[in-house]
Order: structure tokens, then sequence, then C-alpha cells
């Protein structure tokens, strides 16, 4: 037995809003996920109004020739950054329109991009790490002093990781991660290890500058999404300040 109308209706919208959520924590901007789910909508025959908050969307969809409406509300997870996860629903959005998908299609598709497994955590740690040391030499370190680097940001991520496992405030797990790489690395410097020890002091927290919720504020500011750009804007100093207060604990501890 098929679906009503108000059945489909009702199905489109849990998997809209699972898309917009899904987005959102991994870390589109308003605008993609504004335009992602505005097109599969479309390819289903419907309009979408959509309000994104930095922990909800709520959206109502209609049928301006039925006069018929339809709104629903679902809060988001906490945000990251996954952009296996943007690519492939991007990807998906298009499949709808041009392969004229069912529901259940677009639910499948979206379980199978859910269960993609994650890089393994010894890689991610030993590439983040290897990033941070590139940094240092960027800035003119050597070889000891990039080994310094790649030490307090493998234990300080690890620390993080940690911290975000136990359900720690997401900007006290940042405090503790900058306080344990800062103290790291201001070892370093406070005996002295290398030639220009500092420059790996500098560069050991350098993972955990929040890039992504500065670019997606700026961006959302540019598109007239101004609230979503003030919080994600806010969101992004608050993990600059934590950022400060790990660093200025080392250096408060080592007198540097």
């Amino acid at each position: 037995m098929g679906l009503t109308d108000e059945e489909k209706v009702n199905e489109l919208s849990k998997v809209l809003l699972e898309v917009g959520s899904l987005l959102m924590s991994s870390g589109a901007n308003s605008s993609r996920i504004r335009i992602t789910i505005s097109r599969i909508a479309g390819a289903f025959g419907y309009d979408v109004d959509l309000l994104i908050t930095h922990r909800a969307l709520m959206m109502t969809i209609y049928d301006e020739e039925t006069d018929f409406f339809f709104s629903r509300l679902k809060r988001t997870s906490p945000h990251g950054v996954n952009f296996r996860m943007v690519s492939g629903i991007s990807r998906m959005s298009w499949r709808i329109v041009q392969e004229k998908w069912e529901i259940d299609q677009v639910k499948n598709e979206l379980e199978r991009l859910k269960s993609l497994s994650h890089y393994p955590r010894i890689l991610v740690l030993a590439m983040v790490s290897a990033a941070g040391a590139g940094f240092c030499r960027v800035f003119g370190g050597v070889y000891l002093e990039l080994l310094v680097t790649f030490v307090a940001t493998f234990i300080g991520l690890y620390v993080r990781q940690e911290a975000v496992k136990k359900a720690f405030n997401p900007y006290l797990a940042i405090f503790f991660a900058a306080f344990v790489s800062s103290m790291i690395a201001g070892l370093a410097l406070k005996m002295k290890i290398g030639p220009n020890p500092e420059y790996a002091f500098a560069t050991s927290v350098l993972y955990l500058i929040p890039g992504i919720p500065l670019i997606n504020s700026l961006s959302d500011l540019l598109d007239g999404n101004i609230m979503n750009g003030i919080v994600r804007g806010l969101n992004g100093l608050m993990i600059s300040f934590a950022i400060a207060l790990g660093m200025l604990g080392a250096v408060l501890i080592y007198g540097i």
C-alpha cells in the first residue's frame, strides 16, 4: 500500500532535516545547507523555507499550487569538520535531481554516508602532528624544533580527543590540549633546546586554531546570515580564548 501525500511529506521533511543536520555538524556554511536542501526538495516537487540556527533547524515545506505546508524542527549535533560527509551529500543531491530518486533511496544513501569509517586514530594524530611540524619549519624551525612541535601536537591532540570522549565541555577540552602542548613545547624553550625553541612553542597549538568556524562566520555574514555569522564568530573567539588561556598557563608556570 502506497503512502499518502501527507505521509510522503512527513518522510521527506525528516530526510531534509537529517541532511541539514549532517551538513551543519560537518562544517558546512548556511548557504550550502540552504541550497542543498532546496535542491532536494525541488526534486520532489516542493519548496522550502528554512531557519538555520547554531543548534537547531526549522523547516517549512510548502506547495504553492495546493496551498499546502508542513513544518518541523530538529536540533543539530555538536559541530565538527567532516568534508567527506559534506561532499557526499552534495553529490547525492545532484543524483537525486538527475536520476529521480525515491525517498527510500535517499535514506539508504544517508545511512551509507553515516556508516563510512573515519581515518584510524593513530593516522590522524600522526598527520596533524606532521602538519604542526611543517608550520614550525615554515617559521624557520630546525629539525630539533620540528621534533618538539610534533611531540607537543601529538600529545595535545590526544588529550583533546580523550577529553571529548569523556564529554568535557568543548572549550575546556581545547584548554587542556593547549595547556599540555604549551607545557611540552615550553619545556624545550625553558631548557633552550634548539637554536630557536620559541618557534616550537608558538606553533605547538596551531592545530587548535578554529579555521572552519571563522571562515563559515565570514561566509555567513557576507551572505546575509547575520545571526549565524555572529554566533559562529563568537564560537571561534571562544576557542581562541581557550587556546590563549592554555598557553598563558604554561607561560606562568615556566616564567618564560
